[in-house]
């Protein structure tokens, strides 16, 4: 085991373009956008500037965190249970800072980890850089400056997957597939998190497809370390 379940704080975060449309897009933020565009259009000539904005949100610099997830494992055998609690809002301070300080009362003394679904390449970086845009101090559980590899508390079951092997990417639901766990994509994905947002305005309906990729990462971290999965009826949300 890489470290005591109940050590371990899975997460994962939904985040969104910071404004409706390209339309939307005040002149100066309107130019960058054009700019980083023209890069992305590349690979994907079907597309426009215009319409290739709803991309905008997985670009820390040009989307905000709507929603953060989080589950912690408690006992063991078939009767450990996860207990999730989510941050969420159209206030992305709000629920960095309230996110924040549950992360640093959660982390205490004693060891603690972080664990995500290609959370080295997204989850914590863009975690970090929004709080820095945000004016808000980076828990020392997700910063990585100064640290030396084995300092970085952070787990990732994709690079958990790869078994060195980096030539590789396997997205959460498939490899949640590959491993008979039941898929966290049972109603929208993270390619339509922006409209759900956006046009439905159904924040709700977000948060539940967070949690749900959270038991998701957990689920698989588990099957990664030969253990049983947690059942149905042991996944709580706390008060």
């Amino acid at each position: 085991m890489l470290a005591p379940l109940h050590h371990i704080l899975f997460l994962d975060i939904e985040t969104v373009p910071q404004y409706a449309d390209y339309h939307s897009l005040p002149k100066e933020w309107l130019a960058l956008w054009d700019l980083k565009s023209a890069s992305l259009l590349k690979y994907h000539e079907e597309e426009t500037t215009e319409t290739i904005y709803h991309r905008a949100g997985i670009y820390a610099e040009f989307g905000k965190i709507i929603c953060i997830s989080c589950g912690v494992i408690q006992g063991s055998g078939d009767t450990k249970k996860i207990i999730l609690k989510s941050f969420y809002g159209d206030d992305e301070k709000l629920v960095l800072s309230d996110f924040c300080e549950m992360i640093k009362k959660w982390s205490g003394s004693d060891q603690k980890y972080l664990c995500a679904h290609n959370g080295k390449e997204f989850d914590y970086p863009y975690l970090c850089r929004r709080l820095i845009i945000n004016n808000l101090s980076i828990p020392s559980i997700l910063n990585i400056s100064g640290k030396k590899p084995w300092e970085v508390a952070h787990f990732d079951t994709l690079e958990l997957w790869k078994f060195g092997d980096y030539k590789n990417y396997t997205s959460l639901n498939l490899l949640a597939h590959a491993l008979g766990i039941p898929t966290p994509k049972d109603d929208i994905d993270g390619s339509v998190v922006w409209s759900v947002y956006w046009n439905d305005k159904n924040l709700t309906r977000i948060v539940t497809y967070c949690q749900k990729d959270v038991i998701t990462v957990a689920q698989i971290f588990l099957r990664l370390q030969g253990q049983s999965i947690i059942k149905q009826e042991n996944i709580e949300l706390a008060s």
